[in-house]
């Protein structure tokens, strides 16, 4: 979209949009997921919570101004920060540290330097290359969406157990890395482009969605936050060329 407000510069809208309003809205789910803990909701959904509502961040690309070319790249910068803490803690974190103890599953902080920081470097790859494209909606409903919830219910419900290169997974788990992303990837695009996707468009989401599930199930650990969206964007680059459909547009939302 255009600045709305002329008299500021485009950069200052955009810091506007790409930090304060990021910063208000996971903040709310945070604050929103501690006092729904206090009252018995499970403390492992909150947390799975927390993780799609992060990587759901992109329903503010439509918001940004990219017409000065640069400073859209604001959009990154909570992931950034998140980044920064996650090093941080890492590598300096206890075991009662707040951060180590919600976002780790030993308690160890080390753990931060594996998912967490990995889906947040792969949160500012998508808002930096990706701004406003089809696959990068697509990518960010699998990952955060599909990948996220997929723990808590395979861990939870998953009843039908298989495994692949030494990993325990579940068909209950697999499933909803794909009915999960598909329903993420499908709410982001229309939070994002403002319109429903083409029967086509939908069709490459199954695609994807299929190659994101395989590529959960043989993920080794702790690395998937990096692999979905890689073999992700190389599958649509292979799908670009050789369909002539292009899964790496600049979108321009109609409001």
């Amino acid at each position: 979209m255009n600045n709305p407000i002329p008299f500021l510069p485009v950069f200052v809208w955009n810091m506007i949009a790409g930090i304060v309003f990021p910063l208000v809205y996971i903040f709310f789910v945070i604050g929103l997921m501690g006092k729904l803990v206090e009252k018995g909701f499970p403390q492992d959904l909150s947390r799975k919570v927390i993780h799609i509502a992060a990587g759901s961040w992109i329903w503010v690309w439509p918001l940004l101004d990219p017409s000065d070319g640069w400073s859209y790249i604001f959009n990154i910068a909570v992931a950034a920060l998140w980044t920064l803490l996650f090093i941080n803690k890492g590598l300096k974190g206890t075991p009662d540290d707040t951060a180590v103890k919600t976002m780790t599953r030993t308690g160890n902080p080390k753990e931060l330097l594996l998912g967490p920081l990995f889906f947040t470097l792969s949160m500012e790859y998508i808002g930096i290359l990706h701004f406003m494209t089809y696959i990068g909606v697509v990518v960010m409903g699998y990952l955060g969406w599909g990948d996220g919830l997929a723990p808590y219910i395979g861990a939870r419900y998953g009843k039908h157990k298989y495994k692949l290169l030494g990993r325990e997974k579940s068909i209950e788990g697999s499933i909803t890395v794909f009915l999960a992303g598909f329903l993420g990837a499908l709410l982001l695009y229309v939070l994002v482009f403002y319109s429903f996707p083409t029967i086509e468009m939908l069709m490459w989401m199954i695609v994807l969605g299929i190659i994101a599930t395989i590529v959960e199930a043989v993920s080794p650990s702790d690395v998937d936050n990096l692999l979905i969206p890689a073999v992700l964007l190389i599958i649509a680059y292979i799908i670009s060329v050789t369909t002539g459909v292009s899964l790496f547009e600049t979108v321009i939302p109609h409001f």
